[in-house]
């Protein structure tokens, strides 16, 4: 177990934090697919967001809960651990969307606490276009026995690897992938664009957003497997494992796991290219028949 002890506030629980409402524009969906690679002629003309561009409306309203059940002194060390999306429907230009989030829940594993995040975005009418769960993780702290709930499970049985994948889809991260990624997702953390900050940081230099490489694999996964219909893609979950860095070539494996006669279900992973280093781990995506 992690060694520090830090008590978390469990008054913030189930606390939704105040709405942030965000412009959907052909534009921006365009810009954030071209910064993903993303293949799809529909996502690339901004006809139709890609499945990951649901981070970019909710992006300013993720944090602010956690603030709520967190101690200020440590709020800064949090990563992302997970990353679930719920899909209701896709995004779509001209979109007005808000959305909220509430941390549903905390607990401690051997290497840290982890903070347990549920988000939704509605359009303007109040339709629910996709809700999100993801872990904030702390490395190296002890938040205590496990507190209200945690997100949704998406385990890969490590059983399938011994299988051959339904698809393998191999992908380069070009050397100016985060500084493109960053202005299109709104992300701005100079981990992924400062080399000096980085390697303070204890890193080896820039390294690649996390839902930038999340991004790449749910290409993969349409492209591959979902008639690249966004439409036809219910629900995309990774827990987020090594650092990708610029120049990498990545390879996605994917097992078919379940049929039910209106879905189909996946696993997935990542990994760069001649190492036995998996960026992306425990990956599922539900996809409509």
């Amino acid at each position: 177990m992690a060694a520090e002890i830090t008590e978390f506030d469990v008054a913030g629980l189930n606390v939704w934090a105040d709405p942030e409402t965000f412009e959907v524009t052909r534009e921006r969906i365009a810009e954030y697919a071209a910064a993903t690679n993303d293949p799809i002629a529909a996502h690339l003309a901004g006809d139709i967001a890609p499945p990951v561009f649901a981070i970019v409306p909710a992006f300013d309203a993720l944090m602010a809960p956690v603030l709520d059940v967190v101690p200020i002194e440590i709020f800064g060390r949090i990563v992302h651990g997970e990353q679930d999306f719920h899909f209701h429907r896709p995004i779509r230009p001209g979109d007005r969307l808000t959305s909220r989030a509430r941390v549903i829940g905390y607990d401690s594993v051997d290497s840290g606490a982890r903070v347990s995040i549920h988000l939704e975005t509605r359009a303007v009418d109040g339709e629910l276009v996709n809700e999100q769960y993801l872990i904030g993780f702390f490395r190296g702290v002890n938040a205590g026995a496990a507190v209200g709930e945690q997100v949704p499970d998406h385990r890969l049985d490590t059983a399938l690897r011994d299988q051959a994948p339904v698809a393998k889809v191999v992908q380069h991260v070009d050397t100016d992938q985060t500084f493109r990624y960053s202005p299109a997702s709104g992300d701005p953390m100079p981990i992924h664009l400062d080399e000096q900050v980085a390697r303070d940081a204890g890193l080896p230099g820039i390294i690649a957003h996390g839902l930038c490489t999340m991004a790449f694999t749910s290409w993969a996964v349409l492209t591959e497997l979902g008639g690249s219909d966004v439409n036809r893609l219910k629900r995309l979950a990774v827990r987020f494992s090594k650092m990708v860095l610029p120049g990498d070539d990545l390879e996605t494996r994917v097992w078919k796991t379940a049929s039910t006669g209106n879905t189909t279900t996946y696993a997935f992973d990542t990994g760069r290219v001649g190492t036995d280093e998996l960026a992306i781990t425990d990956g599922l995506a539900v996809i409509a028949d």
